[in-house]
């Protein structure tokens, strides 16, 4: 009887333990059942410290566990490579000298950033922040925190080309259960393209992609030439709208009709974008900076298509000169030049992609300048990038087709003497086109590279100023036609007096 008490008493202890171990939640199955909270990181955060690390059976993509001894660099072939300092690892090694190290990718949709800004300027981030690879790397080192590392761990995040422009972050959580993405604590180098984050403490960590911006000290003479260069587009192109209103009755050429519609379409562009830049850094109504954002996409997909339709219209002026009438034709562009954009922004309001969107250079105490803008990077991609890239291509072309006419023109100028008066009339044609033609957006496309800086200074500078030049080429239109009236008229009464003068004589 006393030597099965003694091997009950020996079981016992294995039994129990096993029965615990079974009991305890495997690592992987933490954010699955964490999604029925209300507070995902927290939940996660606090299983992952006491759930067993074993591995799935079937290899789980967005996990991974080994087992550290010594400090190491892992790779956990899921697009990150970790290397756990000796430091870090005796902070957290249990009795046997090892640690379980614990990796996870989590859905950013998890992390939502509360409203309210930290004043002290630690967060660089908004409910629209872009993240590298759409996901959150959660790692965990044993059951211990790891913090106020000395030698700091480091995440490599594999930049596929994705962006060369990254803040390394972690996420802050606060006692109301909110949470924020900071910087402090983590530094960012970039190795080989790679973005590689040394963090002093283990939590939640991500890559907060940046837009392609310069620097800080560049970013305030940016904003005036912006603010300064809308508020002279504003002012001139309405006052190009008003001067066509009084004229209404004598001007029935459809290209000064077009030149309106486009113009219309600046002054609306320019007015959101002040309006956007505006709310967006006072105020944290997110509905009225939705509706900001998608007035600010509809009216720039406008200013595009109507760029589009001064390109349709100068084809039908130079190619098919003949037989060029179509019914309602000023009716059916006005369709296409506001009806795309509108169909395009309501589409995009479903989805749900308006929202307050950051332009940061990721330093501490760096310039914020905020945005009603589109938060979704594909959706930007898609319906402002890749639409005004066909638009600029088409309208190349029929500026190509332009210059091609004007060098056959010249060539047949039979008076040398008026050649060098014709030259520079061509020349002031040709500027005038290239503006209606929307020519200096394609600089967008060259604010990438060795030469981003001075492209975008000149890029801000033109398109700011988009409105004043058209109005310029306005006046320049009118006073050619009026110009032309009169000479009209003139020829009309010398000939209507020789004719008379020939009767008194006979």
């Amino acid at each position: 009887m006393r030597g099965f008490c003694c091997v009950v008493l020996w079981i016992f202890p294995i039994f129990s333990s096993t029965i615990v171990t079974k009991e305890r939640e495997r690592c992987h199955e933490v954010p699955v059942k964490c999604q029925k909270t209300r507070n995902v990181p927290l939940c996660i955060e606090d299983g992952m410290r006491n759930c067993s690390s074993t591995a799935p059976r079937i290899k789980d993509q967005k996990y991974f566990s080994t087992l550290i001894s010594s400090e190491e660099t892992v790779d956990t072939d899921r697009g990150y490579v970790i290397h756990i300092s000796d430091e870090a690892l005796k902070m957290s090694c249990n009795r046997w000298g090892n640690a379980d190290l614990i990796v996870s990718l989590l859905n950013e949709t998890f992390f939502k950033v509360s409203s309210s800004l930290n004043k002290k300027g630690n967060n660089p981030s908004t409910p629209g922040t872009i993240l590298h690879g759409q996901t959150v790397l959660g790692v965990w080192l044993g059951k211990n925190e790891v913090q106020n590392l000395s030698q700091p761990v480091q995440l490599r995040f594999i930049n596929t080309n994705q962006s060369e422009h990254g803040t390394c972050v972690y996420w802050h959580l606060e006692k109301n259960g909110k949470g924020n993405w900071r910087t402090d604590g983590c530094n960012t180098t970039i190795v080989n393209g790679d973005f590689v984050c040394s963090c002093n403490h283990l939590s939640f960590f991500a890559v907060l992609i940046n837009p392609e911006i310069p620097e800080a000290s560049h970013i305030v003479p940016l904003n005036y030439i912006s603010y300064i260069g809308s508020a002279l587009s504003i002012v001139f192109t309405a006052l190009m709208i008003a001067i066509f209103l009084c004229q209404r009755k004598k001007q029935c050429e459809h290209s000064v009709k077009i030149h309106v519609q486009l113009s219309g379409s600046l002054f609306l562009l320019h007015i959101s974008f002040l309006c956007s830049m505006w709310f967006s850094g006072h105020r944290d109504i997110d509905s009225v900076c939705q509706a900001l954002g998608l007035l600010l996409h509809w009216s720039l997909l406008a200013t595009f298509t109507w760029t589009a339709i001064e390109g349709f219209h100068l084809y039908l002026l130079l190619v098919r000169v003949f037989n060029i009438y179509i019914k309602k034709y000023l009716l059916k562009l006005s369709l296409v030049g506001w009806g795309v954009p509108t169909i395009t922004v309501i589409i995009c309001h479903v989805t749900k992609v308006y929202g307050k969107y950051t332009f940061y250079t990721g330093e501490e105490n760096s310039t914020i300048t905020p945005l009603c803008w589109i938060t979704t990077r594909t959706v930007s991609y898609i319906t402002v990038n890749g639409y005004l890239g066909m638009v600029m291509l088409f309208n190349m072309v029929m500026l190509g087709v332009v210059v091609v006419k004007m060098h056959k023109l010249r060539s047949q100028t039979l008076k040398i003497k008026d050649h060098r008066r014709r030259a520079w009339k061509e020349w002031v044609s040709l500027l005038g086109l290239c503006c209606v033609l929307g020519v200096p957006w394609v600089l967008a496309f060259s604010t990438y590279g060795p030469l981003s800086l001075p492209a975008l200074y000149v890029f801000t500078i033109l398109n700011s100023l988009q409105g004043l030049f058209i109005f310029l080429w306005f006046l320049t239109l009118t006073c050619q036609a009026r110009k032309e009236e009169h000479s009209s008229s003139k020829a009309t009464i010398q000939a209507s007096f020789n004719s008379n003068d020939e009767i008194v004589t006979r």
